[in-house]
């Protein structure tokens, strides 16, 4: 009986070394879709290719399931850096027993925090910061992850209706034309959009579009 006991509790430091990486690899997957659209550039992304399709007045075309697989792999290739560095200074060491659960909570925080700072303006933050009535924050890593997400957010929001606005342009003066066109021939009932939407399609093609758009997504970070 003793025997039995003994070699329970020798185990007993690897099981529960076990369930903390269980509970944390559950926690992550619970957490990884509010983590994949409010700390990384896939908010901003989705909105642009929305506001795209939007423009061009395509209604479902390209499809939902296109745009969210686009703005995801994309979102990884942007992303990867930062993601690459937290498995470097969190997971592998903790997962090798190298650090405690909290570090690498905090470890992996910073490479987010770092990349959400470089894209949030200082009024979306200090207005989070000024809410809860917390002191400002004297570098990146001070910086409360509650007030910094939120604050990445809507930076993240007004910066894709920024780009969205200069999207639509064209195509609304191609609608204004069609418009003013068919008015002035007399055509009272034939809907302009079934006549600009060709030219809205064409013109995106000629300008190769979907690569114009894609590259501005880049270089904004």
């Amino acid at each position: 009986m003793n025997e039995v006991m003994n070699m329970f509790s020798n185990a007993a430091p690897d099981n529960v070394s076990t369930s903390v990486k269980m509970l944390l690899l559950l926690t992550v997957l619970s957490l990884a879709p509010s983590i994949l659209i409010l700390m990384t550039c896939f908010t901003r992304i989705i909105i642009v290719l929305s506001f795209v399709r939007t423009s061009l007045g395509t209604q479902q075309m390209p499809p939902n399931q296109v745009l969210v697989g686009l703005a995801l792999f994309l979102t990884f290739f942007i992303m990867a850096p930062t993601f690459q560095e937290v498995n470097k200074q969190a997971l592998t060491p903790l997962f090798n027993d190298k650090i405690k659960l909290d570090e690498a909570y905090d470890r992996a925080s910073v490479p987010f925090k770092e990349f959400m700072s470089a894209h949030t303006r200082q009024k979306d933050l200090d207005l989070f910061l000024t809410y809860a009535k917390m002191d400002r924050p004297k570098s990146i890593k001070d910086i409360p992850i509650t007030a910094l997400v939120p604050a990445f957010a809507i930076s993240e929001i007004k910066t894709a209706f920024q780009i969205g606005f200069m999207i639509f342009i064209p195509f609304l003066v191609i609608d204004m034309i069609v418009s003013s066109v068919l008015m002035s021939m007399g055509m009272m009932m034939l809907p302009p959009v079934m006549i600009s939407l060709p030219f809205k399609i064409l013109l995106f093609v000629l300008v190769d579009g979907w690569y114009l758009v894609v590259k501005s997504l880049l270089q904004s970070y």
